[in-house]
């Protein structure tokens, strides 16, 4: 695309101000992305307590900004930041976003009033682009928390002499969450009674975000080709394959893109020791390195299994649970675990190292400087998951020379070569089940190859190492939807 566009990306989570998964990722990447092609880009999300604000250098900018909601005038502040030469504006409204966590509290119960919260977000978010009078080509936001924000467009705004220009790109990051609720908030969302009908928010009696977001979006896309494809049968989309089909024409798979910046090898801060395919000897030193912080028995002959996810069914860390300990039992293998998530699981993942001293090492918790060392200690990186909208871990993986253990699903499907036992060519191993035995006998299958065909694992660590999923091409990708989400816009 020739034009330069100005670009509002309208986001719940961003890297590295506030993470729970891939989303803040992507959106601490994409803009950085965009603007070194030439294009304009500003960053909103809420000012959460949790955020450190004299690390991330956030200041004051904007004392109120007045959101109506319904028949109700919110007042919010709005403060500012840099992500590199990407301006962050911060919503600040303590009644919704001073709380010990972002989406839940500590006990992972989801706070009952999200959708106000963003719902609220939503409106603040479009009402400081007018009051910059920041007059975007293209506003982007990010799956169910900004949702609304297609239609707010549509419903309010679409004779904005700011704002009426925009047209509206909605990424699904995971379907699963859609932001399903009761009718009780509806009124306050000030969406209007018109709207909800089933083919807008209505659904079963409830309001669902993400499928007014569907509706309304110039275009829909999601993180991966294959989940694309996958999000448009009723077994993957959670209820909203039809919907997705009657936009069959405005809806795409786009990869994600990693941040080399921050992974990679050969630069990475985080690690024991760097290295790169032409010399991998920092590689032993951090695979004896994580063997150490975790209690493993420190042995670089045995292979070494990196776990990091959200403990919970879509990831496939509850099957893995039934079978974890016949692997380790029946193979010579070690795990190193980091995650948190349903309770039962936790406690589970928590209490392996204690029956499998040396064996097993476990993290309850997120921590990004044990993530880069696992990715780079590790042998091998095994996602178990049901479904995977794209993932980023096993791409990371790649560049470190890690090889993943995969179900072929999703982004899993599309970045990941099936190891080739004939030739050694491939990048990874792949299994199709998913149930537990899929992946015990995909686990032996690479750790034999480890013991057995030294020559074939070389081989495909090369193959790994030498993969590139950068931004910029997914950064054109995303420019290619713009276009035509404007095309759309302006009826053309």
């Amino acid at each position: 695309m020739d034009k330069k566009l100005k670009i509002a990306m309208i986001t719940s989570e961003c890297f590295p101000f506030a993470k729970t998964g891939g989303l803040a990722d992507v959106v601490g990447a994409l803009p950085k992305a965009l603007k070194k092609l030439g294009h304009e880009v500003i960053i909103i999300m809420p000012k959460y307590s949790v955020i450190d604000t004299v690390q991330h250098n956030i200041h004051p900018y904007w004392e109120q900004l007045g959101v109506w909601m319904g028949n109700t005038l919110e007042w919010c502040a709005v403060h500012r930041s840099m992500l590199d030469q990407v301006p962050v504006y911060f919503i600040e409204y303590n009644n919704y976003f001073d709380r010990e966590g972002i989406y839940h509290d500590n006990h992972h119960i989801d706070y009952q009033d999200n959708p106000k919260r963003y719902g609220f977000f939503s409106r603040a978010a479009l009402q400081l682009c007018h009051d910059l009078n920041f007059d975007a080509d293209i506003i982007h936001a990010h799956d169910w928390q900004t949702a609304l924000v297609p239609a707010y467009l549509k419903i309010w705004h679409w004779d904005d002499p700011v704002l009426g220009k925009a047209a509206s790109v909605l990424t699904i990051h995971n379907i699963g969450y859609q932001g399903k609720y009761s009718m009780d908030c509806y009124d306050y969302l000030g969406l209007q009674r018109a709207n909800f009908t089933p083919d807008k928010f209505e659904d079963y009696g409830s309001v669902n975000f993400l499928k007014g977001g569907i509706y309304y979006a110039d275009v829909v896309n999601t993180v991966s080709p294959t989940y694309a494809n996958e999000t448009r049968m009723p077994e993957y989309a959670w209820g909203m394959a039809p919907y997705l089909n009657n936009r069959a024409d405005h809806y795409m798979g786009i990869l994600n893109g990693i941040d080399y910046e921050h992974w990679d090898p050969a630069i990475d801060p985080l690690i024991p020791a760097n290295f790169s395919p032409e010399n991998m000897e920092g590689k032993k030193q951090c695979k004896e390195a994580l063997q150490d912080r975790f209690m493993l028995d420190i042995n670089p002959n045995i292979p070494l299994i990196g776990v990091i996810s959200r403990f919970a069914h879509q990831k496939g860390l509850d099957t893995l649970a039934e079978v974890i300990e016949n692997i380790v039992n029946d193979m010579m293998v070690q795990f190193v675990i980091i995650g948190s998530g349903e309770k039962h699981l936790e406690s589970y993942y928590w209490h392996l190292p204690a029956r499998y001293h040396g064996r097993i090492g476990t993290y309850i918790g997120y921590n990004n400087e044990l993530a880069h060392w696992v990715e780079a200690g590790a042998d091998f990186f095994l996602m178990p998951s049901i479904y995977e909208p794209c993932g980023l871990n096993q791409m990371y993986s790649l560049k470190y020379g890690t090889l993943p253990i995969v179900r072929a699903t999703g982004g899993l499907m599309d970045t990941v070569e099936q190891y080739n036992e004939a030739n050694g060519d491939g990048t990874g191993f792949k299994f199709w089940d998913a149930e537990p035995y899929a992946i015990y006998y995909t686990v032996g299958w690479a750790v034999s190859t480890y013991y057995d065909r030294k020559h074939h694992m070389e081989k495909l660590i090369r193959n790994a190492m030498s993969q590139h999923f950068s931004w910029e091409d997914s950064a054109h990708d995303y420019l290619k939807a713009y276009e035509k989400a404007l095309a759309w816009h302006n009826g053309l």
